[in-house]
């Protein structure tokens, strides 16, 4: 598909949705109609040509697909005797957001919200987040998650059977919920950045069409919610990482640590447009997570190479990151912090205390860290063994190869630190 048809379709898909949400209700059936006027559209517009009105158009395709959707059977025939007794059906047949303002913003934003329902579980917010608002399709959700389409399929059906037996609404929620509401949404999308960044499982390393995605919605929240600080964080933080993604793998696809990268590869632009956020937000009032990794983020980037990295700084960030949003992950990272800081042994220290957390007793990053640390210490024999461990239970193939190719670059070292040692 052409690249502009498909970004095009991909801004318009939640404002088609909400618009027929708003007007009909029965999400899961309108969310069915709109994905379907987004087919047509991808099939028809580069090879007709785009319609002088593109929202319009799939407006009202969605609207008859929604009407034949009615039509289908008895019980859906009741159903439609009652939404044709509320509107006419010469305006079922017109552009029915053409017939009022301009609220695509309000809309997508409730959307948004109404995706990231309480009612729904983690994985069931970010499928439909990426169907509903993201405009993906089933089939280009599982490819980036690596599952069948059919389990994806069957996963966004179940969410949508959710938000039905909830009784959520097309509504924004109170002002009382608002926030916390606001905190899932930021937690949907910095989910599905991660997952882009550091794939969970497969043979990549990296899934950018995920993080790419994360990146442009929440750059939508971000002009929806301007005043918020954490939105801004969040996208700051995406950004800097982001601008690292060019130097993070080797040739081959092999991981390349944050030490050992070029530097010159990464981009200066986002670097740049991130540091300008986070500097802007982190006045405003309270300081949220988002904020915090990303001022870590920017420290990490803004320096010329790891040994002149402010390592101190960094560590009173995780601090009170730490305070903030503790997480087994954060103190994790905080280890990292402190061994730079402080030494090794304080690092290895800290990554004890997690050795009896169930979430990370048995991860494989728990283990490369303690592995690399172990060496950062003078215990390549101990280091060795714990950068083997954390290979078999890695998930991905580059995370693998990557541990891998550090236990083997010890073990040949050995020898000649048995030599040394005996001189």
């Amino acid at each position: 598909m052409d690249r502009g048809v498909e970004d095009l379709l991909r801004e318009l898909a939640p404002q088609v949705l909400g618009a027929l949400v708003r007007r009909y209700g029965q999400f899961d059936a309108c969310e069915d109609a709109t994905q379907e006027a987004l087919l047509a559209a991808a099939t028809r517009w580069p090879a007709g040509g785009l319609p002088d009105n593109p929202r319009g158009w799939l407006v009202t395709v969605a609207t008859h697909r929604l009407l034949d959707e009615f039509r289908s059977d008895s019980a859906r025939r009741r159903r439609e005797t009652a939404l044709l007794a509320a509107t006419p059906q010469s305006a079922l047949l017109e552009a029915p957001v053409e017939a009022g303002p301009d609220v695509g913003g309000d809309e997508t934003l409730t959307l948004l919200f109404l995706c990231c329902h309480p009612a729904l579980s983690s994985p069931s917010r970010i499928a439909l987040t990426l169907r509903a608002v993201g405009g993906l399709t089933t089939a280009q959700i599982a490819a980036a998650f690596m599952v069948p389409e059919a389990t994806m399929a069957q996963r966004i059906s179940r969410a949508k059977q959710s938000i039905r037996t909830s009784g959520a609404t097309f509504t924004m929620p109170d002002e009382a919920d608002r926030g916390e509401r606001v905190r899932a949404v930021l937690h949907v999308l910095y989910l599905v950045f991660n997952e882009g960044y550091t794939a969970s499982t497969g043979t990549d390393l990296t899934a950018p069409r995920l993080s790419d995605e994360a990146i442009r919605l929440t750059r939508l929240l971000r002009r929806l919610l301007p005043d918020d600080a954490e939105v801004a964080g969040l996208l700051a933080l995406m950004l800097l990482t982001d601008a690292r993604r060019p130097a993070r793998t080797g040739p081959d696809g092999g991981l390349v640590p944050l030490e050992d990268q070029d530097r010159g590869l990464w981009d200066q632009h986002l670097i740049a447009e991130g540091v300008s956020l986070v500097t802007e937000a982190l006045p405003r009032g309270p300081v949220g997570p988002y904020q915090l990794q990303a001022a870590i983020a920017a420290i990490h980037d803004e320096a010329k190479d790891v040994d002149t990295t402010d390592w101190p700084q960094i560590l009173a960030l995780y601090d009170l990151l730490e305070h903030a949003a503790p997480n087994p992950m954060v103190t994790l990272n905080r280890a990292v912090a402190v061994a730079k800081a402080q030494g090794p042994a304080a690092g290895l220290a800290l990554l004890a205390t997690l050795e009896s957390d169930a979430r990370m007793s048995r991860h494989h990053r728990l283990l490369a860290t303690r592995a690399h640390l172990l060496e950062l210490s003078g215990d390549p024999t101990a280091a060795e063994a714990a950068y083997r461990e954390a290979a078999r239970r890695a998930t991905t193939l580059p995370e693998q190869r990557h541990l891998l190719g550090r236990a083997t670059r010890l073990a040949a070292e050995a020898p000649q630190r048995h030599r040394r040692d005996g001189d």
